[in-house]
């Protein structure tokens, strides 16, 4: 267990190690409770550090001997580590400790999944392996021997010499200590090889527990996919004669790239028709993506100390989205990020905790692992890619990976390479990674004598510790649309730099209308007053396909927000905008099914909060509910239309085509499910041969309130697979009405399926209340109180998946007063027991402010 009050680390203080590392040799003698490390570390004093102390991390390590240069010595243990008296020379170090991966139910270090030895060490779980500088900017090379009673060990790098009971393995590219891995146990691999730009050949394997050989292929094609999309964009080619993935069922992540051996979570990599969805796919191809294109952007360029973790993450989440816009549909995709990124990290820079896409300090590091660090990175990398262009932003990257490849770098790095690249002064542009919040953007307009000008005003609201915040640089894309709905000025790039600037457009004949912001051209909330009949002109004639999504969003969250603060019905004019939209097959299916989902609860709540209103969970719910019938009703022969219109018929294929007709057709189903009370749903249920088809159904058989039998069905076809089960959870709670979601959830709890030591397990059931929240949010207060017992049951065992769902109580103070003071309850009562790890006291402790 961690210290529940550790000290808080600070950018500022940053200082190199007083040592480099010039190789590392592991060596692990594998026994559950008892596996035997022994390292033997070359160091040399480093020149650029301030002084040579000599600390190494340790945790939970049982020393068995330690030596200098042979010698033996006695360490002095001090909290976090040891440390020792170092000679000025190079010398070698050796140590041997002894570790018990099967009582590691943290996850972190080296511990036991299913029976399968396996790590994981980002941000700071090399300590629990053995004693080292576990830093970031500590880089070397690896040299490992794995011994032990199992048929497959790997680790980083190369294969070495194997025999019966060991294997080695080489990593000539130097790396920090938390992308080493090691694997071991009873897998079985699907292999296949890639050939680069260079003519090299690579052993590709994805390994896999018995019985789950056949769900690798999707996954095989999405790295071959990835290595090919690499070369051809960014230049990159593998530096490795091997490339292994592992999957494994205990992961708190989603993926981890280890050089050369990536451990993916099972649900992020193992996939068949029958048992992963559309949506499962595409998340598959993405992560695949990410963890293979980390190799450069997170590997071979590492980030100086975790201060700079959005260096590595932010760049690779870019990557990754620029790539499935390419497999996929890019417009699609970017509205699908521009959904996810408001509803995650919006949130998070709108309450208590707000932090800069780079913190000045942390407690502990794994609660930075944030959509403001990742996601919110990303967009900075677009907006860079925006303001400089395309062409510049390629000589930028070329300079990076040939100025920084080997380093541990900063951000100040990153943006001198842009700056020497291109010329320009990014100092101010870097107030987007220094400050938190989310801009606000304010726009008015003004036509006469052939003359538009459209004026912006900018503001960021105060958040945890940064009161004042300076003007950024915000790339505004604008286009303008003439009144027959001709675009009269395409897209065209606004640099705005001040508080407050104008921009002016000549030889106009009539006022146009705008359409700011295109392809959501910077991370900011756009305060533009607009009329229903500007937006619903621009839904039908806009030529930027994101704001054509966001006039029909704005119209949809419109319609709502008077549903639920003034009791009015339905708009008319969003329904017709919105069936003339879903019935034009000339539109892209995906982007139609796009269109038909509405404001989350969140963000309505959200929304009425900043308006000066207490939101009701129960009334958003039910505004919801009846905005969804009058739909139905309205666009019931639309929808019978679609529903039969967009059925494959051909052989199920994950690709961009059939998933983009399921997808309408079941939002089609979803709608007649409302009329017809289940009867088509249960046809479809009863004949699907994917699970795209088959869950689709049964979400909308449980929302009808006839899933009872499907339910049953459901668990007794798939019982014996452990993923599709997370979905059997998931899918009750996130469609039970509020007043029986808590109890739904608890009841789900006691199931023997239910394990609180498997995070995917965890997060189906008590991460689908919290997605839920008008059922979390009940007024009785049931939900809070049983996620509150869980998190204090699980922090013993797993710290940083406890930490991570405390996240669903940050927006505790925009509800009313009793609300507040159930949350409120909790969340002392949380932080009142005893031994609570230091990430969850640090989670609660910022929630609460």
């Amino acid at each position: 267990m961690k210290d529940a009050s550790p000290q808080t680390v600070y950018l500022k203080d940053y200082t190199p190690f007083g040592f480099t590392v010039d190789e590392v040799e592991l060596t692990f003698r594998l026994a559950p409770s008892a596996t035997r490390v022994l390292s033997k570390i070359r160091f040399s004093p480093n020149p650029d550090a301030p002084d040579r102390h000599f600390f190494l991390h340790g945790e939970n390590l049982k020393p068995v001997s330690t030596r200098i240069d042979g010698a033996e010595i006695t360490p002095r243990h001090v909290e976090g580590g040891i440390e020792m008296d170092a000679p000025d020379t190079p010398f070698t170090f050796e140590a041997e400790v002894e570790i018990d991966p099967a009582a590691n139910t943290a996850l972190e270090g080296l511990y036991i999944s299913g029976g399968m030895y396996c790590t994981q060490c980002e941000a700071e779980g090399f300590r629990k392996i053995t004693w080292y500088p576990d830093r970031p900017d500590v880089m070397a090379p690896f040299s490992v021997r794995i011994e032990g009673d199992v048929p497959v060990m790997l680790s980083n790098g190369n294969p070495g010499a194997s025999g019966p009971g060991f294997a080695e393995w080489h990593d000539p590219w130097p790396k920090p200590a938390y992308l080493f891995a090691l694997v071991a146990g009873d897998l079985r691999n699907h292999p296949d090889t890639f050939t680069t730009m260079s003519g090299k050949t690579v052993d590709l394997n994805i390994w896999v527990r018995p019985g789950d050989e056949g769900k690798c292929a999707f996954g095989m094609e999405a790295l071959k996919k990835s290595m090919t999309w690499d070369e051809k964009v960014y230049g990159r080619e593998y530096d490795l004669d091997l490339f292994n993935i592992v999957a494994v069922d205990d992961f708190n992540m989603g993926a981890m790239e280890n050089k050369g051996l990536n451990i993916f979570n099972s649900s992020c990599v193992l996939a068949s028709p029958e048992t992963a969805t559309d949506a499962n796919f595409e998340r598959i191809e993405a992560i695949i993506a990410h963890e293979y294109f980390h190799n450069w952007t997170g590997n071979r360029i590492t980030c100086r100390d975790w201060f700079q973790l959005c260096l590595k993450e932010g760049l690779t989440v870019f990557r990754d989205s620029q790539f499935i816009a390419d497999m996929r549909s890019a417009p699609v995709k970017r509205i699908e990020d521009v959904i996810a990124l408001r509803a995650r990290q919006f949130r998070e820079d709108n309450g208590p905790l707000a932090h800069p896409v780079r913190p000045q300090s942390f407690v502990e590091i794994n609660n930075f692992y944030t959509a403001t660090v990742y996601e919110k990175g990303a967009e900075l990398i677009g907006m860079l890619k925006t303001l400089v262009g395309d062409a510049a932003y390629a000589r930028a990257l070329d300079l990076y990976f040939t100025r920084h490849d080997g380093d541990a770098a900063t951000i100040e790095d990153w943006l001198k390479v842009f700056e020497d690249a291109t010329g320009r002064d990014l100092s101010q542009f870097k107030r987007w990674y220094d400050d938190a919040g989310t801009p606000r953007l304010s726009v008015s307009d003004d036509f006469g004598d052939g003359r538009y000008t459209l004026t912006f005003r900018q503001h960021t609201p105060p958040t945890p510790g940064q009161s004042d915040k300076a003007p950024r640089v915000i790339p505004i894309a604008v286009g303008l649309l003439g009144p027959n709905g001709d675009e009269v000025l395409p897209t065209t790039v606004l640099e705005m730099t001040e508080p407050e600037q104008s921009f002016t457009f000549d030889g106009l004949t009539a006022k146009p209308v705008p359409s700011i912001l295109r392809g959501f051209s910077a991370p900011v909330i756009l305060d533009h007053a607009s009329d229903n009949a500007t937006r619903a002109f621009l839904l039908a004639h806009d030529t930027d396909p994101f704001n054509r999504w966001q006039a029909g969003h704005d119209l949809a969250l419109d319609c709502l927000i008077a549903m639920i603060r003034d009791g009015a019905a339905p708009d008319a004019g969003y329904l017709d905008a919105l069936h003339r939209l879903i019935r034009d097959d000339e539109q892209d299916p995906a982007f139609r099914a796009l269109a038909l989902g509405l404001p989350s609860q969140d963000e309505l709540a959200q929304t009425l909060h900043d308006h000066g209103h207490t939101p009701d969970p129960q009334a958003i719910w039910e505004a919801l509910e009846t905005l969804k019938q009058a739909r139905a009703q309205a666009f019931h022969d639309t929808a019978t239309r679609l529903y039969a219109q967009y059925q494959v018929d051909a052989p199920y294929a994950p690709d961009a085509t059939q998933s983009a007709a399921r997808s309408l057709a079941n939002a089609a189903m979803a709608m007649l499910t409302r009329l017809d009370g289940g009867t088509l749903a249960q046809k479809q249920f009863d004949s699907a041969d994917n699970m795209t088809q088959q869950l689709s159904a049964l979400s909308a058989l449980i929302s009808a309130g006839r899933g009872d039998d499907a339910v049953r069905r459901f668990h007794e076809q798939w019982n014996h697979d452990r993923l599709v089960i997370d979905k059997w959870f998931s899918v009750q709670i996130a469609n039970a009405p509020p007043d029986k979601t808590a109890e739904t959830a608890e009841t789900l709890t006691r199931h023997p399926d239910f394990t609180i030591r498997n995070p995917n397990r965890f997060r189906a059931t008590l991460g689908a209340l919290t997605m839920n929240p008008a059922g979390f949010h009940h007024a009785s207060g049931k939900g809070y109180a049983l996620l509150a017992d869980h998190l204090i049951a699980l922090d013993p065992l797993n710290p940083q998946t406890t930490a991570r769902m405390c996240t669903a109580f940050e927006t505790w103070r925009r509800y009313d007063s009793d609300r507040q003071a159930l949350i409120e309850a909790e969340l002392h009562r949380i932080l009142a027991t005893p031994n609570l790890s230091g990430d969850t006291t640090e989670m609660i402790t910022r929630i609460l402010g």
